[in-house]
């Protein structure tokens, strides 16, 4: 599967960070002066998961996983160099130095301005982030920087199914050296709820809608559908998170700032590491930009539910994770504007739908 040559950044991606701001307020607004509407939906949990989010998440990540061909993994070993790149990236760096940063960050440089408590929370949220690399954005970053589509397919493919086995003993690792208590049975629920659950139901509509209609049918009728059902349910949940959160935002505020800050520094880092990698490697531009931002960008989505699955909606847990969300867009353009300027660095492209 790829991405059609009129696709771009749509309309609501391209403002993500100006939604997320309007959804923070009318939060906070809703939690101040009317707060019997979270404390309502407060009252729908089952097993410390709030039923109304989980719908809103699967909302979120059911159509991401109608995008991935399972099937392109066959092609793995034609072109293994740029996915070795991006397994390393994603499962072997990017965790460990996002809890080096943030931990830094909040427990050393920041130590006067926010409390160890707090701290410890916003590192949770940090390495939930940083254990959940991209699977949707992906796509959209890929085709702006002139990507091979093909290629980011395969590298979406097998994340999706290396976050199945690496996630849960990742998070809990970097969660016990950060001091936070690990409730494995909600972790490992979180994973089947909002990873197995969507990424099966996934893969099962995308076989069955292709084996009797054929991919076309899927990419130009059924994908169509869906395209800003993702965005919209991240936005309710966002609105919902912050109704919680009124309190921890308005007593913090200078907190947002002070958490956005090493989950910035940690984007940059993470690109160039992949992007250098590449260029070390000599892999073509069409393949150094996309494994660049397939570590640069995260999959909030999964960080957000599993940080109000693990800590609650009102946690500053959850809180970090959706500072995630608020920087992630506007420091993925600057990445895309980087990765095009930088193309000469790099071999000659491959073919738009070259080898994975």
């Amino acid at each position: 599967m790829g991405i059609s040559k009129s696709e771009g950044i749509g309309f609501f991606e391209k403002y993500l960070t100006l939604w997320v701001v309007l959804c923070m307020v009318a939060g906070v607004l809703i939690g101040t002066f009317l707060p019997g509407i979270p404390i309502f939906l407060g009252r729908f949990e089952y097993a410390q998961v709030s039923i109304p989010i989980a719908i809103l998440i699967w909302l979120m990540i059911y159509p991401m996983m109608l995008k991935v061909d399972f099937q392109s993994i066959k092609n793995v070993g034609k072109s293994p160099k740029g996915l070795y790149v991006t397994w390393i990236t994603n499962w072997l760096i990017k965790p460990f130095t996002m809890f080096g940063i943030t931990y830094l960050f909040f427990f050393v440089i920041f130590r006067t301005l926010i409390p160890t408590d707090l701290a410890r929370d916003y590192l949770a949220g940090a390495i939930l982030l940083g254990a959940a690399p991209c699977t949707a954005m992906v796509f959209v970053w890929s085709h702006l920087t002139k990507g091979n589509p093909a290629y980011t397919v395969v590298q979406v493919a097998t994340n999706d199914l290396i976050i199945l086995i690496a996630f849960t003993p990742i998070v809990a690792f970097l969660l016990g050296v950060g001091g936070v208590s690990i409730p494995w049975d909600t972790l490992i629920m979180s994973v089947v709820l909002f990873v197995v659950i969507p990424l099966t139901a996934g893969m099962l509509t995308r076989n069955a809608v292709v084996h009797k209609h054929g991919t076309e049918y899927l990419n130009q009728q059924i994908l169509p559908k869906f395209k800003n059902v993702t965005v919209i349910g991240l936005l309710f949940t966002l609105i919902i998170i912050f109704s919680f959160q009124g309190d921890v935002i308005l007593n913090n505020p200078l907190h947002i700032i002070l958490i956005a800050i090493p989950l910035v520094l940690q984007t940059f880092l993470i690109f160039f590491i992949a992007y250098f990698a590449s260029k070390v490697l000599k892999l073509p531009h069409d393949i150094a930009a996309p494994a660049g931002m397939i570590g640069a960008s995260n999959f909030f989505e999964l960080a957000v539910a599993v940080a109000i699955s693990l800590f609650g909606t009102d946690s500053p847990a959850a809180l970090a994770t959706i500072v995630g969300v608020l920087t992630e867009v506007p420091v993925m353009l600057i990445l895309v504007k980087i990765a095009h300027k930088t193309t000469k660095w790099f071999p000659a492209q491959t073919s738009g739908q070259g080898k994975a």
